[in-house]
């Protein structure tokens, strides 16, 4: 379909921000639109002038959407099989226009016909997302959905530069946006989790047996972080660690693969979430569960955690400027300081990161529930979101008036983060413009070629260098108990459809079932409406005070959402349905149904057939044994009648020494 320039100047089309020349005013509304993507552009200049858009003419009936379709294959191939229809000599006119418009119309059956059938079969989870999720200013399916308290999703960019132009209600219906999503807004990780799921169209199953090259002994701690009686109070401050579950070495850099994985045979996923810096430690992400980075000064850093910490720190998603360790008076009761007294120095910590941009190796990311002031981190628990590359450090005066370590991260990643809706990774990005470089000093820039980098012939980030070795040597052997774990996880691997995987990810957070009317909360939590409103029974909004006193201004009640701290009770006074999640839940339901019952009727007609089969080949069995009882019969009869003596006289010369001496004797009495 044809698609006009959104706000910013950018073809919804092409995607890309045309030129002046390429640019053409339509006379009634006014919209830009992009020439060279038009069907029918005007072909005088003379015409531009007086020139419509296809809104406003509607010269364009809805027929020839096949021929308006944004992707220059299909309508080249359309245009190839009108050309063929015109060149053949053998049709009529009248034969040709009936053609034509079989064509146009989809009605004609050809082999592209055919694969288009085949590609709506594979995808058709696909359409229902891309028909009910569309963002409505750029007209695509949504990308880091952000849902307003009135029910309605929106690209994450999309939102972000409707609320930047001064507009505070809901471009949709126009409904009034609290002013706390408008500065924060929240992405819906149901959504992301649903488009990516459905984009995928097979899961990549990993094969061959899993190679194991450390394992770590711990089978003494605990499987889960635990405090004792004393110490509940202080928190986890002074827990136990729990069992260490990969099998890298604590100085590994990367990702961690399946093949270090012997509990699950899958590896730390991109997207995994725990309950708190403990549980990341158990899963190798991030060790420290304190410190904000993992490294050495003189080896490099492993991992980075970004919780928070320091105000300097700005979060882009793709990129992110990180602020580094130290300048902080931490001695006696000072261990929670979090105002800078000193100025930092490319030491310890902070070298290690260096070191790291220097060398280009990948750093694993974690973002905690901590880091209030970005849409990209979690709601609760820290979350894995890959490895990112250091590209730049320098030192700048920070807000607190000291100076402070800066880290330019950029993601290179080859799975797709948890904020889109992407199936493939990243690919290799211009690096963003840092205005705050031209007060920077001491600026380090990486000049030789990364050790981690991008391999187009591949289409993959991998180690371009060899890694650096482990300086901490682990026993390299698997216990049978290790290999009889990955064999039952492997077996237990069943192989479930998309739709009911999509299913599965659209369950109340509270009944953990299916929901039924969603609701989004305006911390991106998603429940059925009467899970949420029953949470809720019998308490009001607001508590009088003052009873049997002076009476006292009523005080507002504080309704926290069932799955994090925030307060939804002004959300609660009119919750919204989600009507696009609905309709998206509604049309899975509907083909999971006609799938289970086309499915049925599969497999009972394939057990008629095989019972028909097994009739005949009993009834022809039950027709030869007569037959074949017969002969045998009269053969025996025949042995028995013809061959009795000889056979008396083989078994008596069968016999053993003893016998014939007891037959001998046995006739002789039977003479006398």
């Amino acid at each position: 379909m044809e698609l006009p320039c959104d706000g910013a100047g950018i073809c919804m089309v092409c995607k890309d921000k045309p030129p002046s020349e390429e640019t053409l005013a339509c006379k009634t509304c006014v919209t830009p639109w992009h020439a060279t993507c038009l069907v029918s552009p005007p072909q005088a200049l003379s015409d531009t002038l007086q020139w419509e858009c296809p809104d406003c003419s509607m010269i364009h009936p809805p027929s020839t959407s096949a021929f308006a379709s944004g992707r220059s294959e299909d309508s080249g191939d359309l245009i190839a099989s009108i050309r063929k229809i015109e060149d053949d000599k053998s049709l009529t006119e009248q034969e040709k226009a009936k053609k034509r418009q079989e064509l146009l119309s989809g009605a004609a059956a050809g082999p592209s016909s055919l694969d288009g059938e085949e590609k709506k079969e594979k995808n058709d989870v696909l359409d229902i997302l891309d028909k009910e999720l569309t963002c409505s200013f750029c007209m695509q399916m949504l990308d880091r959905p952000v849902t307003t308290p009135c029910g309605h999703n929106f690209c994450l960019k999309c939102f972000q530069r409707w609320i930047g132009q001064g507009k505070r209600t809901c471009a949709y219906c126009r409904v009034q946006i609290p002013p706390k999503i408008a500065s924060q807004p929240r992405i819906n990780s149901t959504l992301v989790i649903a488009i990516r799921m459905a984009r995928m169209s097979r899961s990549s199953n990993a094969g061959g047996a899993a190679k194991v090259y450390h394992f770590v002994h711990n089978q003494n701690r605990p499987d889960k972080a635990y405090t004792t009686e004393r110490a509940k109070k202080a928190g986890k401050a002074n827990a136990c660690s729990g069992k260490i579950f990969v099998t890298v070495p604590p100085d590994h850099f990367g990702p961690i693969p399946a093949e270090n994985d012997p509990e699950r045979n899958m590896g730390v996923l991109v997207g995994e979430i725990w309950e708190d810096r403990l549980a990341c430690r158990q899963w190798g992400a991030h060790l420290p569960h304190v410190a904000g980075i993992a490294g050495q000064s003189t080896h490099g850093a492993q991992s980075v955690a970004l919780s928070g910490g320091y105000i300097d720190d700005e979060d882009h998603g793709e990129w992110f400027l990180y602020t580094g360790s130290g300048g902080r008076d931490l001695s006696g009761n000072k261990r929670t300081n979090k105002d800078q007294s000193f100025d930092q120095k490319f030491d310890k910590m902070n070298e290690a990161l260096r070191v790291s941009c220097l060398k280009g190796y990948p750093v694993r990311v974690v973002r905690s529930h901590k880091e209030k002031r970005s849409s990209y981190a979690p709601e609760t628990g820290v979350r894995y979101d890959g490895v990112y590359r250091i590209e730049k450090c320098w030192r700048k005066n920070g807000i607190q008036g000291f100076k402070v370590c800066r880290y330019l991260f950029v993601r290179c990643d080859n799975e797709p983060a948890p904020w889109t809706s992407d199936v493939q990774g990243d690919r290799p990005r211009p690096l963003p413009v840092i205005k705050e470089l031209k007060n920077a000093i001491d600026i380090t820039e990486r000049k030789g070629s990364p050790s981690w980098d991008y391999e187009d012939e591949k289409s993959c980030w991998m180690w371009k260098k060899p890694p650096p070795a482990s300086k901490k040597r682990v026993a390299d052997s698997v216990g049978p108990e290790d290999g009889k774990v990955i064999r039952i996880i492997k077996r237990q691997k069943a192989n479930i459809s998309v739709r009911e995987k999509l299913l599965k990810e659209f369950s109340c957070q509270i009944c953990r079932k299916v929901m039924v009317n969603p609701i989004t909360t305006p911390c991106a939590h998603n429940f059925c409406k009467a899970c949420l409103e029953g949470a809720f029974a019998g308490q009001s909004l607001t508590r009088q005070r003052g009873q049997g006193r002076r009476t006292l201004r009523a005080q507002k009640n504080v309704m926290k959402c069932p799955s994090c701290t925030i307060d939804i009770a002004d959300f609660l006074q009119n919750p919204q349905v989600n009507r696009e999640l609905m309709g998206v839940i509604e049309s899975l339901q509907q083909q999971a149904e006609q799938e289970k019952l086309d499915n049925n009727s599969e497999e009972c007609s394939e057990e008629s057939d095989a019972t028909e089969q097994r009739d005949l080949v009993a009834d022809d069995q039950i027709a030869e044994e007569p037959k074949d009882e017969s002969q045998n019969a009269q053969k025996q009869k025949k042995e028995t009648d013809g061959d009795d003596i000889v056979d008396r006289s083989s078994n008596v010369q069968t016999m053993s020494p003893g016998k014939e001496q007891e037959a001998s004797t046995t006739t002789d009495r039977a003479s006398q």
